[in-house]
C-alpha cells in the first residue's frame, strides 16, 4: 500500500454557507441554493464540453474536519454507523463528494445548484454525472432506506445543525431511456 499520496486542489468552492450548521445533509434538499467553483486557470481547458451535462460530481476536501473517526451518528438518526456507511466529514482522508446541478460556465467559473459544502472548500476534481453509468434504480441503501419510506423526506435533511442525499435515481420500473434525468429524492 502506498504510504502517501499528494493531491493539490484544482480550485475553490464558494457557497452561501459560511458555517457548517446551515448546510443541508445533501444539496438536493435546498435546490435553490447557488454556489460556484473558481477553477485554477491551468485547468480551464478541462471544463470544455461540461456544459452538455446537467449534473456533475464535485470531489472536495473537508478542510474544517479536525479529526478522524471510524464510527459516528449521521444526521438522519442517532444510531452509530461505520464512517464508510454514511457521508460524514470525519473520514480517514476527509474526501467529500456531491452531485450538483450545473447552471453555467463562464471562463474558469462553474456555477451550480444543490450546494452542500461550506464556503472556501478546496476542490479536488470534477466529473460528469452520467445517468447511463451512475444510476442504479434498484440500489439498496442500507439503514438510509427506512428514512425515505414511501418517498417522504425526513425533517432532519434541512434543519439547522448543532455539530459538524441525495444522489440517486428514479426507482421507477421504466427503462432508463424512458426516464428524464432519473433524479428523485431517495438515497442519502
Amino acid at each position: 500500500m502506498t504510504e502517501q499520496i499528494i493531491i493539490k486542489p484544482i480550485g475553490t468552492i464558494h457557497s452561501p454557507y459560511r458555517d457548517h450548521t446551515d448546510i443541508p445533509i445533501q444539496g438536493r434538499f435546498k435546490p435553490e441554493a447557488q454556489g460556484w467553483v473558481d477553477l485554477a486557470e491551468e485547468y480551464r481547458e478541462g471544463l470544455q464540453d461540461l456544459t452538455g451535462f446537467s449534473h456533475a460530481y464535485l470531489l472536495y476536501y473537508f478542510h474544517e474536519s479536525g479529526f478522524v473517526t471510524l464510527t459516528g451518528e449521521p444526521f438522519l438518526e442517532g444510531q452509530p454507523h461505520g464512517i464508510f456507511a454514511f457521508r460524514g466529514p470525519h473520514r480517514p482522508n476527509h474526501i467529500g463528494i456531491s452531485v450538483v446541478s450545473v447552471a453555467r460556465i463562464e471562463a474558469c467559473r462553474l456555477y451550480f445548484h444543490n450546494v452542500d459544502m461550506v464556503d472556501g472548500t478546496p476542490l479536488l476534481d470534477i466529473k460528469p454525472y452520467v445517468t447511463h453509468f451512475d444510476c442504479f434504480p434498484d440500489a439498496q441503501c442500507g439503514w438510509v432506506d427506512k428514512h425515505f419510506a414511501e418517498e417522504r423526506i425526513p425533517e432532519t435533511t434541512t434543519k439547522k445543525r448543532t455539530s459538524l442525499g441525495l444522489k440517486g435515481c428514479n426507482r421507477s420500473s421504466a427503462p432508463a431511456r424512458e426516464r428524464k434525468t432519473g433524479y428523485t429524492p431517495f438515497l442519502s
